[in-house]
C-alpha cells in the first residue's frame, strides 16, 4: 500500500461490511463531521473517512495551489484513494461541494461508483437569471472573499452560523466556526474561490451513476431551487427534501439523515 496516498489523505477505514461507502467533507471542514452517521453503516458497510489535502489532518505540505483550483483536483485526490485502496462498487456520500467533487470523479470512472449520495449539494452557487438561481451574486462572493483576507476570525464567526442555522444548539455552530479557524487562512480562501466560483451544471448531464439528493429546509447555501434543478438534471436521481434546516444535517440533524440513506440504499 502506498502509504504516501493514505498518509497525505488521513485516510481511516471503519466497519465490518465489504461494500465501500466512502464518505467526503465539505469546505472548511473534516471526517470528523460525519462522526454521527457513520456507525448506523459500520455494521453492513465498509467505511472510508479521509481528509482533503489542506484540511484536518492531511499532509499540508502536499498542498498544491495549481492542483486545488479548481474542483478536478479534489476529485483526483478521491480517485487517488479509491486506486490504492482497490475500491469498488462505491457508494459515494458528499457534502456540499463534496458532491460536485464526487460527480466529477464518477465521470471521470464511473465504472467504480453504484450509488451517489448528496447532502446539500449545489452545481453553481450564483444565481444565473431568468433559468438558474443559485442563491448568491457574483458580488456576494467577492465580498466574502475580501472579508477572508481581511478579517479571517470575523468571516469564520459570521459564516458559522449562517451556514449551521441551528440555534438552539450553539455547540455545532461553536465546532463549525472553530473548523473554520482550524484550516491555514490562505488554503481556506483558495478553497473558497474554488467552491463558490465553480460552475458543474455542464457537467450534470455526464453522470451516468444513479443519485440520491438530500435538500435541507432554510439552506441558506443551497436553496430548495438548487435541488429541484438538480433533480431534473442527474440521471436517476431521487430528490428528498428535509425537515432538517441550515446546511449541515448530517451533524444538525443525523437521524433524518440515516434514514434516508438508508432507505434509499435498501429500497432503489
Amino acid at each position: 500500500m502506498n502509504q504516501d496516498i493514505i498518509t497525505r489523505n488521513h485516510v481511516n477505514i471503519l466497519g465490518q461490511g465489504k461494500q465501500p461507502m466512502l464518505f467526503a467533507h465539505g469546505f472548511g471542514c473534516d471526517q470528523n463531521m460525519w462522526r454521527f452517521i457513520t456507525p448506523a453503516f459500520e455494521k453492513d458497510y465498509k467505511i472510508i473517512l479521509f481528509d482533503y489535502v489542506g484540511s484536518g489532518k492531511s499532509d499540508l505540505q502536499s498542498y498544491s495551489v495549481e492542483r486545488y483550483s479548481h474542483l478536478h483536483g479534489y476529485a483526483q485526490d478521491i480517485l487517488e484513494i479509491c486506486r490504492e485502496l482497490d475500491l469498488k462498487d462505491i457508494i459515494f456520500v458528499g457534502h456540499s461541494v463534496s458532491s460536485m467533487v464526487g460527480v466529477l470523479a464518477s465521470i471521470q470512472t464511473p465504472e467504480i461508483f453504484s450509488r451517489l449520495i448528496f447532502v446539500g449539494p449545489s452545481p453553481c452557487y450564483i444565481n444565473h437569471p431568468p433559468d438558474y438561481i443559485g442563491g448568491f451574486e457574483k458580488q456576494d462572493i467577492e465580498d466574502m472573499l475580501d472579508i477572508m483576507d481581511k478579517n479571517y476570525i470575523g468571516w469564520a464567526n459570521f459564516l458559522a452560523p449562517v451556514v449551521m442555522k441551528n440555534e438552539d444548539k450553539p455547540e455545532l455552530t461553536q465546532e463549525l466556526e472553530a473548523s473554520f479557524c482550524s484550516t491555514d487562512p490562505i488554503i481556506a480562501k483558495a478553497f473558497a474561490k474554488t467552491t463558490f466560483f465553480s460552475d458543474n451544471r455542464g457537467d450534470l448531464p455526464q453522470v451516468t451513476i444513479p443519485s440520491l439528493i438530500l435538500q435541507c429546509a432554510e439552506d441558506a447555501i443551497a436553496p430548495t431551487e438548487v435541488g429541484y434543478y438538480l433533480a431534473s438534471h442527474l440521471y436517476k436521481s431521487t430528490l428528498k427534501l428535509m425537515n432538517a434546516t441550515g446546511h449541515c444535517p448530517h451533524l444538525s440533524h443525523p437521524q433524518e439523515t440515516i434514514d434516508l440513506i438508508r432507505n434509499y440504499l435498501t429500497f432503489t
